[in-house]
């Protein structure tokens, strides 16, 4: 076990997409298989102490998934993204045919746009190996919002329970101390969520509301998936119309684009709107 020392501030200092492993073009047969990229790699740093993004952690999710449900993890997803409604999001795979499938794009140094190699994504299917849509996305959003307002309602006599649990959705979205993020200085990291909680210090100054967003890159593709709910409401007599809030999804067929400030201030502007 390595504390954060050398290793942690060499990690910091390589720019994201300098790391092999992103274009790797070997295919895994398994979750499992891909365990062996990194299982035996010593820790950046001790556990709680600092904080750093990693795809292969969603690599370990995915094989405890496959364990637990006793199924593949590409076949469970699907499962679950069918339920979700989420019928234009599947693995990101080479060969099969995959309709309005966009190509992939990068600046070089001096500002000229290119293709993006080939890359098999195989080793990091839970961690950024699907191809989706807006439409599915905002499916997707909807539903954890759904999920975290119903958690918070009194009366939910005539209302559906959410995709996730009370219980779940809440440990998700909460903060973990010491996981400052470095695109969003506001927030703290809860379970693959940044979570930015309401505050506001003093009166008729700078308040914060809360959301949570996630962002996502690979090679030639960004994303930013942002959920702003509204303040809750328990009206007195019906139960209340849910989701309440905004959801806003980008997806951008380039590299290292920056979105989730975009997503904060498109989501900022539509919920003005719906308070009007």
């Amino acid at each position: 076990m390595e504390d954060s020392g050398t290793k942690s501030k060499q990690a910091n200092r390589k720019k994201e997409f300098e790391h092999e492993e992103y274009y790797l073009k070997e295919g895994f047969q398994s979750v499992i298989d891909a365990l062996d990229l990194f299982k035996d790699d010593p820790l950046i740093f001790k556990p709680g102490t600092t904080f750093l993004y990693s795809t292969h952690a969603y690599t370990l999710v995915s094989a405890v998934v496959e364990r637990v449900v006793g199924q593949r993890f590409l076949d469970h997803m699907m499962k679950v993204f069918r339920e979700l409604g989420m019928l234009n999001t599947v693995p990101e795979k080479n060969d099969p045919i995959i309709y309005h499938r966009s190509r992939f794009y990068n600046f070089t140094k001096k500002g000229r746009v290119v293709n993006c190699p080939y890359v098999d994504n195989s080793y990091k299917w839970a961690g950024g190996g699907f191809l989706s849509t807006v439409g599915d996305l905002l499916l997707f959003g909807n539903a954890m919002l759904y999920s975290y307002q119903i958690a918070h309602v009194k009366n939910v006599k005539g209302l559906l329970p959410g995709f996730l649990k009370p219980e779940t959705i809440r440990a998700t979205w909460t903060p973990v101390d010491k996981t400052e993020p470095t695109w969003d200085r506001d927030g703290l990291y809860g379970m693959g969520w940044l979570v930015v909680e309401k505050q506001q210090d003093y009166g008729h100054c700078r308040s914060r509301r809360h959301y949570v967003s996630h962002t996502g890159g690979a090679v030639g593709a960004s994303s930013a998936l942002l959920v702003y709910p509204s303040d809750p409401v328990e009206p007195r007599g019906d139960p209340p119309a849910l989701p309440k809030g905004v959801v806003v999804t980008i997806i951008a067929n380039m590299q290292s684009v920056g979105l989730n400030t975009t997503a904060l201030k498109i989501a900022q502007e539509f919920d003005k709107a719906r308070g009007v």
